[in-house]
C-alpha cells in the first residue's frame, strides 16, 4: 500500500476525482491542491482528526464515534473505513472491524498489507489454537560459532533463554557461558570462578532469579547470579550424599530442590534450595534395573523424568525417587540427551533429531531430523517467542527453530500509538506479535526501519522495551455476589496477598462486580492493606455482571503501565446474566489487543464456569486457588512475567504540517532474522 501526505481537509477530494478505487493517495492531489472544499469535506475532516485524537488516547468507543460522524459526510472514505476498522480492533469487536477493512480492500484501497491483516485476523477468529504442538520445525535462523573466521564459542551444549529475549550460550569446549541478543550480539562473557569454569554442560534459571551450572569434568555445580557473577560451588567429586561424577543436566522443582543427572555414579542427585545435599535415587527398585547412563531431567509437578543413554528410554519417578513407569519403550531414543517441559510433553534431544513426547500417553511426534548432516543436538528449549532454541555440538552453532506456518507467515506489526505533541519529535509505540496473536520479545534498535511518505528516516532512536518493565499495574475484580460473599474472609486475603506483593509499585485499583461494576479504590497498593469487604459500597447482588466489571477494568488499564493485568476474584460460578451485555470472545480480545492479562483467584471448591474457563484459556491466562501452599504472591509476579512485544521508539519528522491540518503518514518495517512485517499509520501534529 502506498500512502503519502494529505490533507485531512482532503480526503474526499480523491474519491470526488475518479481515485477510489486507487491504492495511493499521491495520484492527483497536487492538481487538486487548490480546489474548494466542499462542506461536508470539511465536516469530515474535523470529525476524523476527532478519532485520531480519541484513538491515541486508548478511548476507542469516542473513536468509533467520531469516525461514525466522519463517515455521515463521506461514506465511501476508504482512509476512513480502514480506522474505523482499526478501532473496532482495538475495541475487541474484531467481527465489526473486518467488515469495514473488508470493504475498504473491495474497494481497492490497502493493497496486500490489508489483506495481510485481515488474514491474520480472521484466521485467528476461526482457529483460535495459540499452542499446537504438532507442527513440523524449520530453521527460522541461526548463531554460528565461528563468524567471519572469528571464534564466538565453541562447543554448545546447552541454551537458555531469558524473558527479555536475549539467551545464554553454554559453550563446552571453550569453558565460558555467553549472552547474546537475539541479533546475535554478545553482551556478556562469562567465564566463572577464578579457576574458570571445567566442561559446562547445563544451565537453569532458579526460582529466585540464580543460575545454576553442571559442571562435568569438575564434578561439581557452579550457583550464579542473575547476571552470571560467580556465588558459590555446589556438591563435590566423591559416591556419597551431595557428591558428583561427571554431572550432566538439572532441573528444580516447586520447593526449591536441585535434581542433576550423575552420569557417573549413575543416579540423580538432590541437593536443597542452599546447596546442601539430600539423598540420591537410581539404583534397583522392584520392577527397575536402575539407571544405566542417565542425562536429560524435568521436573513436572510431582514427577521426575529422567532420560537414560544406555537404555534409550525416558523414566517416571516421584520426587522421592520412587520408579513410576517407562514413559516410552526402551530404544526408542538411540542417544538421549537434554529434555525441557513444553505445553504438557518433553522436548528430547536424540543425537541428529528433536522430539516431543507426551507426558500422559508417551506419544511420540518428530519436530525435525537433521538427516545425514553431521550434528549432535544436545538441547532444544522453548524460548519466550515461543520458538525452539537448538544446541548443535558437533555443528557448533544454536539454531532458532519455529513452526513452519509462522516462518512463512511472518511477523504481525501492529502502530499502537503515535504522540506529536512535541512535534517535529515524534514519539511511537509498535506492537509485534506472530500470526497467533503471541509477543516477539527481544528487538533492537536495528530490526526496525521507518519511513514517511515512503522516504526512509534516519534519525530514529530506540527508546525501551516493554518487556523490560518491573513492575505493573493491577485492576482487582471482587465478585458481590451472593455466592461470592459466602468467601468474606478469603477474599479479604486474596485482596491483601495480592496488593503486599506489588511492594508498593505501580497502581492498584479494586472494582466491585454487583449489577453494575463501581470503583472502589485507586492508589498505591500498599495503602489497601487493611481491605475489609465491609467498606465495599456496591451492594451484595445475586448474579454480578462480571462482563461490566472486566470492561470497565480493561477501560481503566489501557492507558496504564505496558505491563498490566486483571485479577478477578470469585467462587468461580457465574449466573445467566454475568456475561450478558458483551460475550466472552469480545471480552477476551479486548484484552488480548490492549497486552492485558486476566487471572482468576477462586475461593471456592466448587467446579469452575465454563465461562471463566473459556477466558482464562483464551488469554493465556491462569488460575489460582486462594489457599494454595505457596501463596499467592506468584500472581503478581506472573504478571510481571508475561512476554510484552511492544517497543517504544521516537524520530524527528520532516514533512509539513500546514499549521496542523496534514494527515501525517508513517510507516514501520520489522526484521527479525528471517521474518518480517509491516504496519501503516498516520497522525496529525499540534495545531497552529
Amino acid at each position: 500500500m502506498k500512502k503519502v501526505l494529505i490533507s485531512a481537509a482532503a480526503l474526499a477530494v480523491l474519491f470526488l476525482t475518479g481515485f477510489a478505487q486507487d491504492t495511493s493517495y499521491s495520484a492527483g492531489l497536487q492538481q487538486h491542491s487548490d480546489r474548494i472544499r466542499s462542506s461536508d469535506e470539511g465536516f469530515a475532516s474535523e470529525e476524523f482528526r476527532l478519532g485520531i485524537q480519541a484513538f491515541y488516547k486508548g478511548s476507542y468507543n469516542e473513536a468509533i464515534f467520531e469516525f461514525e460522524k466522519a463517515l455521515s459526510y463521506l461514506p465511501d472514505d476508504n482512509l476512513i473505513l480502514e480506522w474505523m476498522g482499526n478501532a473496532y480492533y482495538k475495541a475487541g469487536l474484531e467481527g465489526n472491524a473486518l467488515d469495514y477493512w473488508q470493504t475498504a480492500s473491495d474497494n481497492g484501497y490497502g493493497g496486500l498489507l490489508l489483506l495481510n491483516k485481515i488474514e491474520v485476523v480472521r484466521e485467528r477468529r476461526v482457529t483460535g489454537d495459540l499452542n499446537d504442538k504438532y507442527m513440523k520445525l524449520v530453521e527460522a535462523g541461526g548463531f554460528p560459532g565461528i563468524f567471519n573466521g572469528v571464534e564466538i564459542f565453541s562447543g554448545p551444549t546447552a541454551v537458555l533463554p531469558d524473558m527479555d529475549g536475549t539467551l545464554w550460550i553454554v559453550a563446552y569446549n571453550s569453558n565460558q557461558i555467553l549472552q547474546i541478543n537475539l541479533n546475535g550480539h554478545v553482551l556478556n562473557r562469562i567465564t566463572g570462578p577464578l579457576e574458570g569454569f571445567d566442561r559446562p554442560v547445563d544451565l537453569i534459571r532458579l526460582a529466585d532469579g540464580n543460575m545454576l551450572v553442571t559442571e562435568s569434568a569438575g564434578d561439581r555445580l557452579s550457583l550464579l547470579d542473575e547476571n552470571g557473577k560467580f556465588i558459590k560451588h555446589i556438591g563435590s567429586k566423591g559416591r556419597g550424599v551431595g557428591n558428583l561424577v561427571g554431572p550432566q543436566y538439572a532441573a528444580e522443582d516447586a520447593f526449591g530442590r536441585i535434581y542433576v543427572t550423575d552420569y557417573g555414579n549413575r543416579r540423580i542427585d538432590v541437593f536443597d534450595p542452599d546447596g546442601n545435599g539430600l539423598y540420591f535415587f537410581g539404583g534397583k527398585q522392584i520392577g527397575f534395573d536402575g539407571l544405566k547412563g542417565p542425562t536429560g531431567i524435568a521436573v513436572i509437578g510431582e514427577s521426575v523424568y529422567v532420560a537414560d543413554e544406555d537404555t534409550g528410554c525416558i523414566y517416571e519417578f516421584d520426587r522421592s525417587g520412587n520408579y513410576i513407569r517407562d514413559l516410552v519403550e526402551k530404544k526408542t531414543f538411540k542417544k538421549p540427551e537434554a529434555i525441557k517441559y513444553y505445553q504438557n510433553s518433553l522436548i528430547v534431544c536424540d543425537k541428529n533429531r528433536i522430539v516431543n513426547v507426551d507426558i500422559d500417553t508417551g506419544a511420540v511426534f518428530e519436530y525435525m531430523n537433521m538427516g545425514k548432516m553431521p550434528s549432535r543436538v544436545t538441547t532444544a528449549v522453548p524460548d519466550v517467542n515461543n520458538n525452539i532454541l537448538v544446541a548443535d555440538f558437533i555443528g557448533n552453532s544454536v539454531f532458532v527453530m519455529a513452526k513452519k506456518q509462522e516462518l512463512t507467515g511472518g511477523l504481525f506489526v501492529q502502530i499502537d500509538d503515535i504522540d506529536a505533541s512535541r512535534f517535529p519529535t515524534v514519539t511511537v509505540e509498535i506492537k509485534v506479535e506472530n500470526r497467533h496473536r503471541q509477543p516477539v520479545v527481544g528487538l533492537q534498535e536495528e530490526n526496525f526501519f521507518f519511513t514517511e511518505k515512503k522516504n526512509p528516516i534516519e534519525d530514529f532512536r530506540f527508546i525501551g522495551s516493554a518487556a523490560n518493565n518491573k513492575f505493573a499495574d493491577v485492576t482487582i475484580i471482587v465478585d458481590r455476589s451472593i455466592s461470592s460473599m459466602r468467601y468474606k474472609a478469603e477474599i479479604e486475603t486474596a485482596v491483601k496477598e495480592i496488593a503486599a506483593s506489588m511492594d508498593g509499585q505501580g497502581t492498584l485499583r479494586l472494582i466491585s462486580a454487583g449489577s453494575v461494576p463501581v470503583t472502589e479504590y485507586i492508589g498505591k497498593p500498599d495503602r489497601i492493606g487493611d481491605f475489609s469487604l465491609d467498606a465495599v459500597k456496591n451492594p451484595v447482588v445475586n448474579e454480578a455482571s462480571a462482563d461490566l466489571a472486566i470492561r470497565l477494568a480493561a477501560n481503566d488499564l489501557i492507558r496504564g503501565s505496558k505491563k498490566r493485568g486483571i485479577v478477578f476474584i470469585s467462587d468461580g460460578e457465574a449466573g445467566l446474566s454475568s456475561f450478558a451485555k458483551y460475550n466472552l470472545s469480545d471480552l477476551s480480545t479486548y484484552m488480548n489487543n490492549n497486552c492485558i492479562g486476566f487471572s482468576f483467584v477462586q475461593v471456592s471448591q466448587i467446579p469452575m464456569s465454563q465461562e471463566y474457563n473459556y477466558i482464562i484459556d483464551n488469554t493465556n491466562g491462569k488460575l489460582y486457588y486462594v489457599f494454595r501452599p505457596e501463596g499467592l504472591s506468584d500472581v503478581y509476579k506472573d504478571i510481571v512475567k508475561l512476554p510484552q512485544g511492544v517497543y517504544q521508539l521516537q524520530f524527528v519528522s520532516s514533512l509539513p504540517t500546514n499549521f496542523g491540518e496534514n494527515f501525517l503518514p508513517f510507516e514501520a518495517e520489522v526484521y527479525l532474522l528471517n521474518r518480517s512485517g509491516r504496519d501503516e499509520s498516520g497522525y496529525f501534529a499540534p495545531l497552529q
